[in-house]
């Protein structure tokens, strides 16, 4: 019977074939014991934090985050709880959101949202005046901020009773749109709703108001029932016109236009009468 002879180099190949396999099973398994056992025990290696820039006016710092949403040097990825990360993120009333995301087997994400400024405004506190700041769904976020300090194209909203004011406070829903109008604003036309130093909320039965601005460079008042863009700007421009018309009788003469009825009236000054 014919046997064939094993080749020696085969031989050669197949030991050193079975050996590579074992150290590569051998290799295989510690990095799985490390990826599924070990790592995810041990302290993260990587925390990314998004949307830092421009909370709190920049003044706070990824240190700051990591206080407050309580995250230490020691958490892993097993005991990073998201949702109690994102309660203890939210507690702060300037953020808006706060997202956490886990990424296996050692990295955290953490997504955050500022509150954005869309009006300021004053109020009594132990006899002293105090500014606030609200954002577009009407929340009080900042009191006793210094305005000046990168809000200076802020309209101020007057009219309001805001008694005992804390960061957090929300107005009434009446005046949510108004702040969701204020907002638009000041993406489309931060020029346009720049002109405006103040706005004044006059109220008035049944739970509704009407709004009066005062224009930055005018002494002419504008009365509306509503505040959007296009009126903003036509009543802006009816004022250039006035203020640009030769004649000072006129210019002198008006103290308000009036835009409620739909169309256009003037208010004289009592002291234009005498």
């Amino acid at each position: 019977m014919y046997q064939e002879e094993t080749n020696p180099f085969s031989r050669r190949f197949e030991k050193i074939l079975k050996i590579f396999i074992i150290i590569a099973s051998v290799i295989l398994a510690a990095e799985l014991i490390w990826l599924l056992g070990v790592s995810p025990f041990r302290p993260l290696s990587r925390i990314e934090i998004s949307g830092l820039e421009g909370i709190g006016r920049g003044e706070i710092t990824r240190e700051d985050v990591l206080m407050m949403a309580q995250i230490g040097h020691d958490m892993s990825y097993f005991n990073a709880n998201p949702e109690i990360i994102e309660k203890s993120l939210m507690r702060y009333s300037f953020l808006e959101s706060a997202r956490v995301y886990r990424h296996f087997p050692d990295r955290l994400h953490i997504v955050l949202e500022g509150r954005r400024a869309v009006a300021s405004a004053f109020t009594n506190i132990g006899g002293l005046t105090v500014p606030l700041l609200i954002d577009s769904q009407g929340v009080i976020f900042e009191v006793g901020t210094d305005i000046s300090n990168g809000n200076l194209s802020l309209p101020v909203i007057s009219g309001l009773i805001i008694e005992d004011p804390f960061p957090g406070m929300k107005l009434p829903d009446l005046f949510i749109p108004l702040f969701l109008e204020l907002e638009k604003l000041q993406i489309s036309s931060p020029l346009l709703i720049g002109a405006v130093s103040e706005v004044k909320i006059n109220r008035r039965a049944w739970d509704a108001y009407d709004l009066e601005i005062f224009p930055m460079h005018s002494n002419i008042r504008v009365r509306l029932s509503e505040l959007n863009e296009d009126i903003l700007r036509y009543t802006l421009l009816m004022i250039d016109v006035l203020e640009s018309s030769n004649s000072s009788l006129i210019t002198g003469a008006v103290d308000s236009l009036d835009f409620r009825s739909g169309i256009a009236s003037y208010i004289p000054r009592e002291a234009f009468f005498e």
